[in-house]
């Protein structure tokens, strides 16, 4: 009974940090700004890292089941 909100949010951190670093990536290739007024090797930086910490959340989630 448990394990179905433990399911949940780790399928919702690993959907969130897998389009996080998807769209981050996107916007690199194109040369466009992660983030306005923002350096970008700062902000992609920061949203790459996020990207990371939230599929790493998912995993440790989808692992206590």
């Amino acid at each position: 009974m448990e394990s179905g909100p433990a399911i949940f949010a780790g399928v919702a951190f690993a959907l969130f940090g897998g389009a996080l670093l998807v769209w981050t990536g996107t916007r690199l290739r194109r040369g466009e700004p992660v983030a306005q007024g923002v350096s970008q090797i700062a902000s992609a930086t920061l949203a790459s890292l996020a990207a990371v910490i939230s599929l790493g959340l998912g995993a440790y989630c989808l692992t206590r089941l």
